[in-house]
Parts: structure tokens; sequence; C-alpha cells
């Protein structure tokens, strides 16, 4: 990939990156286990899963704040470096957009026919109060142009690696 398109790529991912986390935190300082459990009833129901999500969310919001972090540090270096960027890419997408889709509470998942349907793409396992499916659905549209942009970083970016590392060992 030319630079100036890995420059772009990384600037593009680091907005996007900084408006998710910004999100994600402002739900988190504003909303507590108690009142999203409030809102939504049955209280022995929902507290276990209500909690599971807010720990993904907080397990995400740290991913994305050091994805961030370290895609920064890389825009603002005076050369561009490419294979620091192609690494930052790859942890872009092997921990936020992974941790995204693949919840580690299992809260919800990813509908794969929702392109066919014209539904979200996400399906939760329990009703959930309106703030937090809105938060969710505007992250599965981030997520989800990140994981198109980065579909390179799930195999070829690590083929690539293994092939520089062959070429290294038999100088």
């Amino acid at each position: 990939m030319p630079d100036i398109q890995l420059r772009e790529l990384c600037e593009e991912s680091f907005r996007l990156l900084k408006e998710a986390a910004l999100d994600i935190e402002l739900f988190l300082n504003s909303t507590t286990l108690d009142a999203l459990v409030a809102k939504s009833g049955d209280m022995e129901q929902n507290q276990p899963y209500y909690r599971s999500f807010l720990s993904d969310l907080r397990f995400l919001l740290v991913h994305c704040e050091k994805v961030y972090e370290n895609l920064g540090i890389c825009l603002r270096r005076a050369q561009f470096r490419e294979e620091m960027a192609n690494d930052v890419l790859y942890q872009l997408y092997h921990t936020c957009v992974n941790n995204f889709y693949y919840p580690r509470g299992e809260v919800y998942e990813e509908d794969g026919r929702h392109s066919y349907t014209g539904s979200d793409a996400v399906v939760f396992q329990k009703e959930v109060v309106p703030e937090l499916k809105e938060l969710t659905l505007s992250l599965a549209k981030t997520f989800g142009y990140l994981r198109d942009e980065l579909q390179f970083y799930e195999t070829d970016y690590v083929t690539m690696k293994r092939v520089q590392e062959k070429s290294k060992a038999t100088l």
C-alpha cells in the first residue's frame, strides 16, 4: 500500500477511534449498573447481563484508547514510518474490531445476514435500554467501516511479516 494511502487510512482510523472512545467513555461516565437495571426491570435476570455488557465496553474502551494513542504517535512523527503504521493498524483490527464483534461476555452477536436483510448487524441476547442500543449500533457502523477498510490486516499482513522474517533469516 503506498505511503499516502496508508497515512490517510491511519488518519481516518485515528479520527474514528477517537469518536468511538469518546462515545463509550461518555456513556460509561454517565451510566451506572443500577440505573440500567432499574430502567429495564427484572433485577435478577438483567443485572448479570448488564454487568457483563459494561465490562465489555470498558475492555473495548481500553483497547481503543491504546490503539488511538499509538496511531497518534505514528502520525506525529516527522518521518512517517510505514512499518509502524502497519503494526498499529494490525493491532487496531485484532484488538478493537475483534473485541467489538466478539465481546467476551457474548452480550450480543453479529447477524451475518444483515447485509441481505437491511436489518441491524447486532443482535442483542436480551432487550436493552435505548441508550445502550443506540451506542452499540453506532459503534457497529464505526467498527464495520474499520473492518472493511482493514481486512488486509486479517491475514495478508501476517503472511507479509512471515515472508519478511524468512528473508531476514536467509541473509
